[in-house]
């Protein structure tokens, strides 16, 4: 990340503390971030988007169900991310926006990078390079993926609105596509 960009998130944290939540934590965000992303990543994997009804926002979630329908089986087993499989997890963009109602909204996106050992191609669609990384020795080897996926949270700080963040955009490029 560049420095300008850093600095502008922290300074947006600084303004969601003071005028949104003033115990808004990146720190607690970002933990429970990662929860929700193993979550979700591995009810995606297993088809079961019905229990997402209420972590996804239904735009997402229709589109979701059109590409789930449509992948193989490998690509399907290798959105699932368990929580203790996420190897690195960064912010990408935060804003801060108003609707034409005067809604106030705040929306965050995390980048994911995991490991997974779902049966994928040397070369997937897109003729992307997958990163691979093999554990043990030469009779127990076993092949891991180094995948990323980009998931958006988004919550509305209108007075009287859910407390609740809402995934708004799922991307697990060369995967969900």
């Amino acid at each position: 990340t560049s420095p300008f960009a850093w600095l502008r998130t922290r300074f947006y944290y600084l303004l969601i503390r003071l005028y949104f939540d003033h115990e808004f934590s990146i720190e607690e965000f970002t933990r429970g971030a990662k929860q929700a992303f193993s979550v979700v990543s591995k009810l995606l994997s297993q088809r079961k988007l019905d229990l997402l009804e209420e972590l996804v926002s239904a735009e997402v979630l229709q589109v979701l169900k059109e590409k789930i329908s449509l992948l193989p089986d490998s690509h399907r087993d290798a959105l699932a991310a368990d929580i203790d499989a996420i190897m690195y997890t960064a912010e990408g963009d935060v804003r801060i926006y108003y609707d034409d109602d005067g809604r106030k909204f705040v929306s965050i996106l995390m980048c994911f990078w995991y490991l997974n050992g779902a049966n994928l191609p040397d070369e997937v669609p897109g003729e992307a390079k997958v990163f691979q990384i093999v554990f043990g020795d030469e009779n127990t080897k076993e092949k891991k993926h180094l995948l990323t996926a980009n998931y958006e949270f988004q919550r509305e700080f209108t007075e009287g609105a859910k407390p609740d963040w809402t995934i708004t955009r799922i991307e697990h490029p060369r995967l969900l596509e």
